[in-house]
This record gives C-alpha cells, structure tokens and sequence, in this order.
C-alpha cells in the first residue's frame, strides 16, 4: 500500500553556511540546482520540505547557478523559496522527529561544515533511528563521513553509496583545495563508493540511504528520495 504526501512529515534539506574554500580565500557556498532540482520533483508528488544549515540565516550560494536553467529560474522567481533559503531554521535548533527524511545538498562549502557538524550528525542519527531517510548528493555526503547510527557504528560502514568523485575534483582543479577527498574517505569509513563517469547521472539507493554523484544526478535523486518516501 502506498502512503500518501498528506501523511508524511516533511524532509528537511540542509545547506551549508560556509561561504569560503578554506584559506584560499576563494568565494564558495551551497549549489542551487542541488536544491531546486531534487525540489522540483518532491513538491510535484505534494510533498513538504524545511530547509536548515549549520549557522541558521542566509546561506550562501556558490556561485555557479545557471540561471537560464528553467527550475532555477522558476524557483529564484518565487518569493516563497527565496525568503525560505533567506530564513533557514539553525540544525542546532532542529527537532529531528518532525522529519521524514533529511537531505543534504551539496556546493564545496560543505567540505569544511558538514563532516564535524554535531548537529548534523544527531539530525542523521535520530531520522535514521527513528525508520527515516537519510540522503545527499554531490558533496552533501560530507556530512556522512563521520555520522554514527544509534548504536554507534558509522552509517556509511558497508554501504552503496555515490558522491563527487575524487576524478571531478581533479577536473575542477580542487583536489589540493579541498580538506579531504570525499569519494576516498567514504571508502575509508566502510562505504563501497560507486564511481560512475564524471558528470554522469549516478543515484545509489541502499535500504534507506539514499545518495547522488554531482548535480547532474539532483533531478534523479529527488525522485528516488520520492519514490522512497511514497511507497
């Protein structure tokens, strides 16, 4: 029997609130089509989403919105979705039981406030605890390499999962930026990371981990995520 949207609690989708690569200097944030797009997709099947980051407030983008992309332009001319991702709910402030599943969106500034984020990590471990669904994509799944079910163990630890790979970062000239290599530290955490060709559409789904390669897979793993939470 399938649910239906009206029963479900909301998803909350989490963006980071960090605006610099490190000490490069250089400008970064969360990525647009990583939420617009999974977006797109959960609000067509009537489903309700909250949005958070680390800090709470205004999160920064990071710059590579492709604003003739026609869900981005949708959704950048929506005063709803602006003044909601103008207004995100701080994770320290989150109760994780009002959430059916948490999504992470990715933008390099994940790499240094999602992996030692304490908040993230309850918010992960409460939904997953409580039968919910835990997904990211690109690098969102930042915020997996140290999370911890409730009996103690790594949530990734013999997992399927996809994220940016270590040869796209090499191909955006960041591998020496970043602090760790996303796609090795899954595997060092237990994960058995699924590499597919860089920029390719690559969603993984095991049991209720949910996971997206890049933003080429948002769109997909936003119907994944759906499919998952409708059936």
């Amino acid at each position: 029997m399938t649910k239906q949207a009206s029963e479900l609690k909301p998803i909350l989708f989490v963006v980071t609130s960090n605006a610099v690569k490190g000490a490069t200097g250089i400008p970064t944030g969360f990525n647009l089509a990583e939420i617009t797009h999974p977006l797109e997709k959960l609000q067509a099947a009537g489903l309700q989403v909250e949005y958070a980051s680390p800090l709470g407030g205004a999160a920064p983008l990071d710059g590579l919105e492709d604003m003739n992309d026609p869900v981005i332009a949708h959704y950048w001319a929506d005063a709803d979705f602006r003044h909601a991702i103008a207004h995100t709910l701080c994770l320290d402030d989150v109760d994780p039981s009002r959430y059916s599943a948490i999504f992470f969106a990715g933008g390099h500034g994940t790499m240094w406030d999602f992996p030692d984020s304490v908040a993230a990590q309850k918010a992960i471990r409460e939904i997953d605890a409580a039968g919910g669904i835990v997904s990211a994509v690109c690098h969102g799944p930042a915020a997996l390499v140290n999370a911890r079910r409730a009996d103690g163990s790594l949530l990734v630890a013999n997992k399927r999962v996809a994220a940016f790979t270590d040869g796209e970062e090499e191909e955006v000239q960041s591998t020496h930026v970043v602090p760790f290599l996303l796609a090795s530290t899954l595997n060092e955490r237990g994960a058995h990371h699924q590499n597919a060709a860089n920029w390719a559409d690559n969603v993984v789904v095991d049991g209720r981990l949910i996971t997206g390669q890049n933003p080429q897979s948002a769109a997909s793993l936003g119907e994944a995520l759906r499919d998952a939470l409708l059936a």
